[in-house]
């Protein structure tokens, strides 16, 4: 089990170094040149030499990469191009932070609901609840984020005036000053990633109630509230840890729709702007944390599906 666990960590972090070198080649392969960028009009011949210079792209691309990742494992991140005294780790940690604040709403209440929902349409199969839950999750999953934000936004936001529709709080505002703006795209989140997990845990709660010591249960006669909590639910979350864990990870690579939508300062609005402002650095940085989150959320789902399931955990001792 450790020597797997040890494994397993090793292949994250070669998956990781590889998937910061594509991060870094799409950059470097984007059209147009960062020096004449940054210099506009005043790109001369010896003022774009010096900018390349500046910036190292005089350097040839491997070295620059390895350079690159060096800084990022040990933390030396650089200075955003669009803000040339600004650091990128504490610009990145910053809008990091709001963004997690929003997963984490997001997770603690969609997760939970969840695997209610799929649990209740798994035990009423083809009955009026599993119809009607079926029917919501499918429209969940039909309608793009923006469709789900625009709506939310203009019901509680514009009609009823109930909810900020919009973030107008600064990217280093407290919890506490973020909270209001964050229930209506915490919402839309919670919307789409229930519609994605209880899909899962549906079809995983309809195989267990299938399997044979399920139905050995109820031959001795056990309750079926009871045979429910001790063997259908335990068994049947554990193929949806993997689908929990991706719904997580996207939580953090994929809220660039959400939080453009309701201009919430998290790590997607700042990931928009860097690339509008043709900011090179900020784009591979938020690019790799978003790499390496996703990486982790899928490596800690592996290892717990191991542990928590005794026949593959057997294969390892």
């Amino acid at each position: 089990m450790v020597w797997y666990t040890l494994r397993r960590c090793i292949g994250a972090l070669i998956t990781l170094f590889f998937v910061a070198a594509v991060i870094f080649a799409g950059t470097e392969l984007l059209p147009g040149d960062v020096a004449t960028a940054l210099l506009g009009r005043d790109a001369t011949p010896k003022r774009l030499a010096q900018v390349r210079a500046q910036l190292h792209l005089d350097r040839p691309v491997g070295e620059r990469y390895w350079e690159w990742f060096r800084g990022f494992v040990v933390g030396e991140w650089g200075y955003s191009l669009a803000r040339p005294t600004q650091a990128i780790a504490p610009l990145l940690g910053e809008r990091l932070w709001n963004t997690l604040w929003l997963a984490l709403i997001a997770a603690s209440v969609g997760i939970p609901v969840s695997i209610l929902l799929g649990v209740v349409a798994g035990i009423h199969r083809n009955h009026v609840p599993d119809v009607v839950i079926s029917v919501i999750s499918l429209v969940g999953m039909s309608l793009p984020e923006f469709v789900i934000g625009s709506l939310l936004m203009l019901v509680f936001g514009v009609m009823w005036a109930i909810l900020p529709a919009i973030t107008i709080a600064p990217p280093n505002a407290s919890f506490g000053q973020l909270w209001p703006s964050m229930i209506l795209p915490a919402t839309t989140l919670i919307i789409v990633m229930v519609a994605y997990i209880l899909r899962m845990v549906r079809s995983s709660v309809i195989e267990v109630l299938q399997s044979e010591y399920v139905q050995m249960a109820y031959l001795k006669g056990m309750p079926l509230p009871q045979v429910i909590w001790r063997y259908a639910i335990p068994t049947a979350l554990l193929p949806s840890i993997n689908a929990i864990a991706l719904t997580v990870a996207w939580l953090i690579g994929g809220v660039v729709v959400v939080e453009t939508v309701f201009n919430y300062p998290g790590i997607g609005r700042l990931m928009t702007a860097a690339v509008g402002d043709r900011d090179l650095p900020l784009v591979q940085a938020v690019g790799i944390v978003g790499a390496a989150f996703y990486i982790g959320v899928n490596l800690c789902a592996d290892i717990a599906t191991l542990w928590l399931t005794p026949r593959l955990r057997t294969q390892y001792w």
